[in-house]
């Protein structure tokens, strides 16, 4: 998600989907009166968004976020320049769920959006204190967040490389390679997606879809492309939106082989895109013109695996047996889409009610212990 749009609509089977993950911070213990360690519990309505303090150490800090309004909500803690230090998504009313992140010192907002639209609602944060960071004597961890970085690297290469194939296309008015290249170039983009939300307002510009876009913003990116492909069949009026785009990717690029994660970021990122399949691409509403939903859902569970592989060190030393669980449910989830196969990609995803059920099995199956990796890696 991003600070400025939300890209996902989230359907009511979405939802009920994501319940039980959603409620699965239910036995959080909350501070009590006067703690300045414990969880900060967070309160979001419809209209608010009240921490239960806001002031917290440096370090590891847990919020407990409680919805209480009748929207499905989400929360973010944003550094300077909207950039997202953490993030939980897709908390329906009557629902809670804890994000674990690690904070340095420093000056931060604790964003609360109702609708998963626009701003939020917004507080400050303040983060003091000189705790060392996580990785610091860890060597698993610090392997983790390396491994990850090469990872990610190799990806955004690979990003900016097949998205000027497509937009090359593009301006040439080749439909039919455009076609082609259009999901090529979106794996790349799919599997590093929550390290590229983390910058501001690229998100939308890039990956937006058209009823996701604010009033007064012009409708920019992939799918503003891909609607002209897919209805018209056309290139016509698409090379500025081409130029754009690739513009925006290597924005992208360049910041992401500079960024510096943290272990708590790659463990909140697997679980970040396990909610993009469950929210877009099961429904089959993030490629809607071209159906090519299925290549986006490869690689969002490919990267939420690397990120999982990248801890793998770490959380074998913790707790094997997630390790082992994690292992088994994701080869579930990539059997149960080699299914759709054809040739190195897939056919167009326009599921059937029990499509989507059998698929949002075995995706809820993954994500329940992907939501465990946060607070396992947490643990001293």
């Amino acid at each position: 998600m991003n600070p400025i749009t939300t890209r996902r609509g989230l359907a009511a089977g979405s939802v009920l989907l994501l319940a039980a993950l959603a409620g699965c911070a239910e036995d959080t213990p909350e501070a009590a009166p006067g703690d300045t360690t414990g969880p900060v519990a967070v309160k979001a309505s419809d209209d608010g968004c009240d921490l239960s303090r806001r002031d917290v150490k440096s370090g590891t800090s847990t919020f407990s976020v409680s919805n209480g309004g009748s929207k499905v909500t989400e929360f973010y803690v944003y550094a300077e320049g909207d950039r997202v230090m953490g993030e939980v998504e897709n908390i329906g009313p009557g629902l809670k769920r804890d994000l674990i992140v690690e904070l340095p010192t420093g000056k931060y907002q604790a964003v609360c959006k109702p609708g998963m639209i626009g701003d939020g609602i917004r507080g400050d944060l303040t983060v003091t204190g000189d705790a060392a960071a996580q990785v610091d004597g860890d060597t698993a961890l610090k392997d983790a967040t390396v491994s990850y970085q090469r990872y990610v690297n190799s990806q955004a290469i690979a990003l900016e490389e097949k998205t000027t194939e497509f937009v090359t296309a593009v301006k040439a008015g080749d439909v039919a390679k455009a076609k082609a290249l259009f999901p090529v170039s979106r794996t790349y983009w799919e599997r590093i997606e929550p390290v590229a939300e983390s910058f501001g307002d690229l998100d939308p510009k890039i990956d937006a879809r058209v009823n996701d876009v604010e009033p007064g913003t012009e409708w920019t990116g992939y799918h503003r492309i891909e609607q002209a492909l897919w209805e018209k069949n056309t290139t016509a009026g698409m090379a500025k939106y081409a130029d754009q785009l690739l513009v925006d990717v290597k924005t992208v690029v360049s910041k992401a082989k500079t960024v510096q994660l943290n272990p708590l970021q790659l463990a909140n990122g697997a679980k970040e895109l396990l909610d993009e399949v469950a929210t877009g691409k099961i429904t089959g509403e993030e490629d809607r013109y071209s159906h090519t939903d299925l290549w986006d859902f490869q690689a969002n569970v490919e990267g939420s695996q690397a990120a999982i592989q990248a801890l793998r060190p770490a959380l074998q030393q913790r707790d094997a047996a997630l390790v082992a669980t994690l292992d088994t449910n994701f080869k579930a989830v990539f059997a149960a889409v080699d299914k759709y196969r054809v040739g190195d990609g897939f056919k167009p995803y326009q599921p059937t009610a029990d499509e989507r059920k059998q698929l949002g099995i075995v995706v809820d199956a993954l994500a329940e212990p992907v939501s465990k990796v946060a607070g396992v890696i947490a643990k001293k």
